[in-house]
């Protein structure tokens, strides 16, 4: 009798473990959404998603996005362990997402994140006309990093490499789209016709404008090759 006993509790927990460690997906939380201003038609458009995983039976944020139109329709889920797992402690932990929305047309678009939930939030997203067929309409430095540690108050220290040691930094102009984000186009120019394959470190200060009255801004330095590097600034 006890050995049966013994015998079910045993399946009962190995039915219990296993059903725990089988991830679902999860639709969860999302606390803002930025969208950086200066995309063109032929840029690799992207939005920045924050939010938070509940608790850590979360893994692995991930965002999927639907163009219809000038509809963008985003789902953000994490993969969710059952909580019987007991490898999943109360922690709220929060993230970052870049999400890549690729080559978009010219126009205006109507971006919905988590829609059918709790979590929904809004946004409107600008693509202007380009006006050449090349990735980047000027060379941008290659940033690899956005140092906000070793920089002065205020500032940001970008750090790179340049292809070369016939590139040098021309101007660090920068869009704000009035709310919450600041492209930043760090633009080089060529200041020698040869120009041998070296690569060449580089570190530009950058003071982050105060015109945004908002003590948390997102960052969203344009690089090669119509890449980017995102952070986020606290005042």
């Amino acid at each position: 009798m006890k050995k049966t006993i013994f015998c079910i509790f045993t399946l009962f927990l190995t039915g219990s473990i296993a059903s725990a460690g089988i991830p679902t997906q999860k639709v969860i939380p999302v606390t803002h959404v930025f969208v950086p201003s200066g995309f063109d038609s032929n840029d690799n458009s992207e939005i920045i998603l924050t939010g938070f995983l509940p608790n850590l039976c979360h893994k692995t944020p991930k965002a999927n996005a639907m163009v219809t139109g000038n509809k963008i329709d985003i789902l953000l889920t994490s993969l969710y362990y059952d909580e019987s797992n007991p490898f999943c402690p109360e922690m709220v932990v929060p993230f970052t997402e870049t999400l890549e929305l690729g080559v978009l047309d010219k126009g205006k678009y109507e971006i919905t994140v988590n829609g059918k939930s709790i979590y929904k939030k809004e946004a409107k997203l600008k693509i202007n006309e380009s006006s050449s067929a090349a990735i980047d309409d000027f060379s941008y430095a290659y940033v690899e990093h956005i140092d906000k540690e070793s920089a002065r108050s205020g500032h940001v220290i970008l750090k790179g490499y340049n292809p070369s040691d016939c590139f040098e930094l021309d101007t660090i102009e920068y869009i704000s789209n009035g709310k919450d984000t600041y492209s930043i186009l760090p633009k080089m120019k060529q200041v020698r016709s040869h120009c041998p394959m070296k690569l060449v470190p580089f570190e530009y200060e950058w003071k982050v404008p105060t015109d945004i009255d908002r003590n948390e801004v997102l960052l969203h330095v344009r690089t090669l090759e119509g890449r980017s590097r995102n952070t986020l600034f606290y005042r």
